[in-house]
């Protein structure tokens, strides 16, 4: 597969998966007086724009686009609602989508490193800024724990 699509499919689906899961953390959390909803919400919107942009390159250079599978939804779904029902305070939440985005970070750096010498200079920057993202999500998130 090329490193242009490849890099562009990842930060599509990852983003695409944080739009999905963050509307089910919130869509359980809405009956409950949550802090961290805030903070869920801007992340939210966030992946909306992430997940618009790389759509947007991946249309510009004609490639083919592979969306998440129906049972990662359904698996990230039942997850959540696991996770809310057992402890819903906002630090197990915090660790929850800490751990989540914790393993897109190590995934889109190993990807930013491999490709940085072979990938267009737009898709390394978007790649490169959802990675920014990301990180100060956490750190934003560890206000949490």
């Amino acid at each position: 597969m090329d490193e242009n699509i490849e890099l562009l499919e990842y930060i599509y689906k990852t983003a695409e998966m944080g739009v999905y899961t963050v509307n089910k953390l919130l869509i359980e959390l809405e009956d409950k007086e949550n802090k961290i909803k805030k903070l869920a919400k801007s992340e939210l919107d966030e992946y909306k724009k992430f997940k618009k942009e790389s759509k947007k390159l991946i249309k510009k250079n004609n490639y083919d686009l592979e969306k998440n599978s129906l049972m990662a939804k359904i698996g990230s779904s039942m997850g959540i609602r696991k996770e809310v029902n057992s402890d819903n305070s906002d630090a197990s939440i915090a660790h929850m989508l800490t751990q989540g985005i914790t393993m897109g970070v190590v995934d889109i750096e190993t990807k930013i490193n491999n490709y940085k010498e072979t990938v267009d200079k737009d898709i390394l920057d978007l790649a490169k800024r959802f990675l920014k993202f990301q990180q100060e999500e956490i750190e934003k998130l560890k206000e949490y724990l």
